[in-house]
């Protein structure tokens, strides 16, 4: 199966995408920080062929997008979808977010409920102080070369400590590699998903709606405090064992528990 690539214009600038399938049901997919749409690649060929077109976004600031304007919010990185949406001539499509990309997945949803048929948020960071002091031990600030190279050691050690569990360093070595490419600008979108209402966002969602986690991954926690929050809305699925790279670490259970509740 064959991934295009290709750029539609945003608000801001570029956006680069990656597009799966033909003819099949629209699907948007949304990446965690400070990654990109290469996050999807393990799983589009299992959405293609339970019949989605799949379509997955590099948001402003990641990837090979340009970024966002100084100031921006998480309403501007959520700006992205409708003119997605429009490039590939869809009125509506099935919205799938994970990390930030389930809070950018979120606001959207909350603002534009026409244009989501059923929207799954991937891991949802409704934090408590704990959570939130751990997060702040790692770095989400700008990567700053440093003329002895320590800069790219510290990345690569935050990218294995923040992932317990996960040993194959060829992904790790990607992932260390793709954080560092747009190091001045993929760490922007964290501090606004920290400090979002996003109590209110979840309150307003009017789809259809997935909280889905897997047990090893460290917004588990959070993502069951944000189904408890609305239980007889939001439907509720986990997979055992992963860590927040469960789309690598897990397609084909990953593809499974997204198409069964797309199609549910």
């Amino acid at each position: 199966m064959k991934i295009r690539r290709g750029y539609f214009d945003g608000p801001a600038g570029q956006i680069h995408f990656r597009v799966a399938g033909e003819r099949g049901e629209p699907l948007v997919l949304l990446h965690q920080s400070p990654l990109s749409s290469t996050q999807f690649e393990a799983v589009m060929p299992g959405l293609v062929g339970a019949g989605f077109h799949a379509l997955a976004l590099d948001m402003p600031g990641f990837g090979m997008s340009d970024a966002a304007h100084d100031g921006a919010t998480l309403d501007d990185y959520a700006a992205i979808v409708a003119p997605a949406l429009a490039m590939q001539g869809w009125s509506d499509a099935y919205l799938v977010g994970h990390h930030t990309g389930a809070v950018v997945a979120a606001v959207h949803a909350a603002k534009h409920p026409k244009s989501v048929r059923k929207l799954v948020l991937n891991g949802f960071p409704v934090l408590s102080r704990a959570e939130r002091d751990h997060f702040a031990t790692f770095y989400f600030g700008p990567k700053t070369p440093q003329a002895d190279g320590s800069h790219l050691i510290t990345a690569w050690q935050n990218r294995l400590r923040s992932t317990p569990g996960w040993s194959d360093i060829g992904l790790m070595h990607r992932y260390t590699v793709e954080a560092l490419h747009r190091g001045a600008t993929n760490w922007k979108a964290f501090p606004l998903v920290i400090g979002a209402d996003l109590e209110g966002v979840l309150q307003a969602l009017q789809v259809p709606t997935l909280l889905f986690t897997n047990t090893g991954e460290d917004l588990y926690d959070s993502t069951r405090r944000t189904h408890a929050m609305r239980p007889d809305f939001f439907a509720y699925a986990e997979l055992q064992g992963g860590s927040h790279d469960i789309i690598d670490e897990q397609p084909d259970n990953w593809v499974r528990e997204v198409v069964r509740f797309l199609r549910g």
